[in-house]
Order: structure tokens, then sequence, then C-alpha cells
């Protein structure tokens, strides 16, 4: 497909997985993300990558160069720059966080799926 074309919002809502890769493009990533109460992608940073987040639903806490917090919920975006250490962490300890990303240029493999965090973890340091 040359594009891509889909009901996001309610993709990211079904989600379950933490991480699946919906769309890869020359330029642009678009990934859904489901993290569980309490639940935090951790601390990372990308050089050379432009990250945009979209909450669909749930609360957040971004942290930013693990100084700059910002709490943010359910309609609410956050874009982080390249050269920025950034996390997320689910602030809820009983619901789900449901969110899509756009990763600019892409930074995951095309299809990929990760169903929890560790097995993400387990993928990253194989590709380490």
């Amino acid at each position: 497909m040359t594009g891509y074309v889909g009901a996001i919002e309610e993709l990211a809502l079904r989600n379950t997985y933490f991480r699946q890769v919906l769309f890869t493009a020359k330029h642009a990533q678009l990934v859904v993300m489901c993290l569980q109460p309490g639940e935090e992608i951790g601390d990372e940073v990308h050089a050379n990558v432009d990250q945009f987040f979209r909450i669909e639903r749930g609360e957040a806490r971004f942290v930013f160069d693990e100084k700059e917090e910002r709490f943010v919920h359910g309609g609410d975006a956050v874009v982080v720059p390249a050269g920025t250490y950034h996390n997320v962490i689910n602030a809820s300890e009983t619901a789900q966080l449901k969110l899509y990303t756009i990763y600019s240029p892409p930074n995951h493999p095309d299809g990929t799926v990760h169903k929890t965090k560790a097995e993400a973890e387990a993928a990253e340091k194989s590709h380490a």
C-alpha cells in the first residue's frame, strides 16, 4: 500500500500489546502501544528520531531529561525532539494506558509486534 488509512483511535483503544508497528514509510512509522498499570517504557533517547505521542485513554507521566515531568491524559499529544531522554509511565495503578506514537524516521523493524515489555526488551537486546 502506498500510504496508511485506518481508524487509529479505535485501533489504539483495542490494542493490548506493548508495541505493534502498524505502518512504516521511508520517513515515519506509526505504532500503537498499551502500557499496563504502573508500567513504563523506560528512560530512552533517540539521537536522530523525533517522536509524537497521542494519548487515547488513561493518564501518563512523561519525564524529560530525567528532570522535567508532565502529566497528560486522553486526548493530549506530546512531541519529543531527537536527542531528548524521555520516559512514559502509566500513572494509573488499575487501568491500561492506550496510545499511539509516530517515529520520524522509523525506529523499529517494519511489522514489529511485542506483546509485552519483557518481549520488547529481549528483542532490543538481541539487536544491540
